[in-house]
């Protein structure tokens, strides 16, 4: 059995779950009885924490929120986990979320244990991460401002610049917000245009007073990951595609993202994509350049722009001079990339 002290802490560390325990389920955790389980509830209270209780056989136990925060308490897996997303964090698409977390890293790396100190170093030391491109900066004031409006069901004020720099102002009610590796978006329900539209929340500018409250709407998808995913890689686009790619769906899905086009399961072997571009010679360099095999199922303009690139590839492969001393490469090329794959 735990002593008064430990069981303390491990009686905190459940209830800071934010589930609701019951009594019974309380003292199977601690090992002791219901009657001890409601003499350290009291200990707790008189420390300064809010234990909120609710009679009945359905009632039981929940940390209520307090005026101070509480001590946090991480086992070893936690500890490590949160260290390492904070240090994550720091390269984030959100403006400010990288210094914030840097104190907040430091703060906790003082009180980790030496053991978990040295794990949550090495990892760091020997990890290096890849991004693709430097996320568009959101500033985290407008994601809590927004975060708040969708959850209270207030319609939102604000400025919107478009892609070619136009401001204007709108009016929207506010679903959800969708983050992608790049960009946050929001779902919102449009009401000038009548319509559900996906905002990009780095060119909104909150316009407050909000208000007033709505009741929410069906959304416009039971996925509005995949929704958003559709809406700025495919409707954005005059020109948009289906094709089938000759590869399995988790290989695919490693190297195309959400922007760039939504995949769909077909095969142990293939899988299709759906995307978009701005017309359909566009479209020809942006499947391409995917790296993958391929076959054009709609629309058949595709097919025909492939066929015109091809026999300008063609003319131009002719025209080009000859190679050079029976090697392949021109005069002046190295012969080494200087990499190693």
């Amino acid at each position: 059995m735990l002593d008064t002290s430990a069981r303390l802490l491990r009686l905190l560390s459940l209830l800071q779950a934010h589930r609701e325990w019951s009594g019974a389920q309380l003292a199977d955790r601690l090992g002791v009885t219901p009657r001890t389980v409601r003499r350290d509830v009291e200990r707790l209270r008189e420390l300064g924490y809010p234990v909120n209780a609710s009679p009945g056989t359905g009632g039981g136990y929940q940390l209520g929120a307090g005026a101070e925060l509480p001590p946090l308490l991480l086992d070893d897996d936690e500890a490590v986990a949160v260290a390492v997303g904070l240090r994550t964090a720091a390269g984030q698409g959100i403006e400010g979320i990288g210094e914030t977390s840097v104190r907040a890293l430091t703060k906790l790396e003082q009180v980790l244990p030496n053991r978990l100190r040295r794990r949550v170093s090495a990892l760091n030391a020997f990890t290096v991460p890849m991004l693709r491109d430097q996320p568009s900066g959101v500033d985290p004031g407008v994601l809590t401002e927004l975060a708040h409006l969708c959850r209270d069901s207030e319609q939102l004020r604000f400025e919107y610049r478009g892609h070619d720099g136009t401001l204007s102002r709108r009016r929207a009610e506010p679903h959800r917000l969708v983050c992608t590796e790049r960009r946050w978006y929001l779902v919102a329900w449009d009401l000038d245009r009548d319509d559900w539209r996906i905002f990009r929340v780095d060119r909104i500018t909150p316009r407050p007073p909000h208000g007033p409250r709505f009741t929410p709407r069906r959304p416009p998808a039971d996925d509005l990951a995949a929704y958003v995913s559709q809406g700025v890689s495919t409707r954005a686009y005059a020109a948009r595609a289906l094709v089938r790619l000759l590869v399995p769906l988790r290989e695919a899905a490693e190297h195309i993202s959400p922007s760039a086009g939504v995949l769909e399961p077909e095969g142990p072997r293939s899988c299709l994509l759906r995307t978009g571009a701005g017309n359909l010679d566009v479209m020809v360099i942006h499947v391409m350049l995917l790296g993958f095999e391929f076959e054009v199922l709609e629309p058949v303009e595709l097919t025909d722009a492939i066929r015109t690139a091809r026999d300008r590839l063609s003319r131009a492969l002719e025209r080009a001079p000859r190679t050079w001393g029976g090697a392949d490469r021109t005069p002046g090329t190295p012969s080494g990339s200087g990499a190693e794959w």
